[in-house]
């Protein structure tokens, strides 16, 4: 004899199963949270600001 169900339950689980599939592409998608991003965007500007001050001046002719 079949198992019994409730078609809400499992209309329910298979959505669920359905938005964390899709999470988990958008995850591996767009790779880094606004955190990191903004971490290593600011450590970029520190390097560019870093390497700006030691670049030497070059003579107008």
């Amino acid at each position: 004899m079949a198992e019994i169900i409730n078609l809400r339950m499992a209309r329910k689980a298979k959505a669920r199963d359905t938005a964390k599939r899709q999470a988990e592409a958008s995850r591996a998608r767009h790779g880094q949270t606004r955190a990191e991003r903004g971490a290593a965007e600011a450590e970029q500007l520190r390097l560019d600001r870093i390497v700006d001050g030691a670049k030497r001046e070059q003579a107008e002719d």
